[in-house]
C-alpha cells in the first residue's frame, strides 16, 4: 500500500473519532428528546471560543479551560432546552427544526456582534510523530483518545446507571415509561446536558486542531447531520460507525483528489445510499 494513502487513512480515523463523539450527542438527543438540534454545531462553535478566551486570553490551564468550557458547554445545552426545546415539544416538527434553526443564526450573529470575524487560535503546538516516513498528528491521536475515552463512558453511563437505564427506556417506548412513573421532562433535561457536555468536549478537540470563527459550525454541522441520517437518526451505534465511513471517503478523496471534491464524494455517497437505505445504513 502507498505509504502516504495510508496515512491519509488513518489520519481520516483519528478525526473520525471526535465527527463519532459529536454524532453520538446528536443522537443522543435525538432519540430521546425526539428533536433534531440544527444547532448543535454551534454549540460546539460557543465551547471552542470559551476554550479559547479561558486559555490564550485568561491563561487558565488548558485542563482547567476545557473542563470549564464542556460544564458551560452543558449548562448551555440545559438552557437551550429550557428556552427554545421544551416550549416546542409538543408542536409539528417542522416547527421544532424552525426555532433550532433560528438558534443557529441567533449564535452566528451574536458571536459575529461580540468577537467579529477573525479566526482566532488557542496557539497550542504538539509535536508531529514520525512511523516509517508517515507524519501523525499527535493532536488528532490524544483527540482519539479523549474521545472514544468519552464515548465508552456514555456507554457505561447508559448501561450502568438507573438515569441512564431511565434514558434507554425513553428512547425505546415514551409511552409506557410515563406509566412506570419515570420523570420524562427531567430526564429531557439531563439529556440535554450529556448533549452540550459532549459538544463541549468535542469543542475542546477541535479547538486544538483549527481555529475558531462565529462560522466554524456550517464546518462541521452538515457533516454531522449527514453521518447521524446515514447510521440511522437516534441510532447512538450506527452513527458512530458511520462517522468512521465518511472520515474515511474524505481523507482518501482528500488524498487522491482534494479536500474540496472529497466532500462531494461524501455527500454523493450519502444521497445514493439515502435512494437504497432510506432509514440509514445500519437501521432494520
Amino acid at each position: 500500500m502507498d505509504i502516504y494513502l495510508l496515512e491519509a487513512i488513518i489520519n481520516g480515523i483519528l478525526l473520525g473519532g471526535v465527527l463519532a463523539l459529536l454524532a453520538l450527542g446528536l443522537n443522543l438527543i435525538f432519540g430521546v428528546v425526539d428533536v433534531v438540534w440544527i444547532s448543535y454545531a454551534d454549540i460546539v462553535m460557543c465551547g471552542m471560543y470559551a476554550v479559547y478566551f479561558l486559555y490564550a486570553q485568561y491563561h487558565l490551564p488548558l485542563p482547567l479551560a476545557c473542563l470549564l468550557a464542556v460544564i458551560g458547554s452543558a449548562c448551555l445545552g440545559i438552557l437551550v432546552h429550557r428556552l427554545i426545546i421544551e416550549p416546542v415539544l409538543d408542536s409539528p416538527p417542522l416547527n421544532q427544526l424552525l426555532a433550532t434553526g433560528g438558534l443557529l443564526f441567533f449564535l452566528q450573529s451574536f458571536a459575529t456582534l461580540l468577537f467579529g470575524t477573525d479566526f482566532r487560535n488557542i496557539g497550542v503546538r504538539l509535536p508531529v510523530i514520525e512511523i516509517a516516513t508517515m507524519y501523525i498528528s499527535f493532536t488528532r491521536l490524544i483527540a482519539f483518545g479523549v474521545a472514544l475515552v468519552g464515548a465508552f463512558a456514555l456507554y457505561f453511563f447508559l448501561k450502568k446507571t438507573y438515569v441512564g437505564t431511565a434514558i434507554r427506556a425513553i428512547a425505546q417506548d415514551r409511552e409506557i415509561v410515563a406509566l412506570m412513573g419515570i420523570d420524562q421532562r427531567r430526564i429531557y433535561l439531563v439529556v440535554s446536558a450529556i448533549g452540550g457536555a459532549l459538544a463541549g468536549l468535542a469543542a475542546c478537540l477541535l479547538a486544538l486542531q483549527y481555529d475558531v470563527h462565529p462560522f466554524i459550525g456550517n464546518t462541521f454541522g452538515p457533516v454531522i447531520f449527514m453521518i447521524c441520517v446515514l447510521g440511522g437518526l437516534g441510532n447512538m451505534l450506527g452513527g458512530f460507525f458511520a462517522a468512521f465511513i465518511i472520515s474515511l471517503i474524505i481523507a482518501i478523496g482528500g488524498y487522491y483528489w482534494s479536500t474540496e471534491l472529497s466532500y462531494v464524494f461524501a455527500f454523493s455517497f450519502f444521497i445514493v445510499l439515502m435512494f437504497i437505505r432510506p432509514r440509514g445504513l445500519f437501521t432494520p
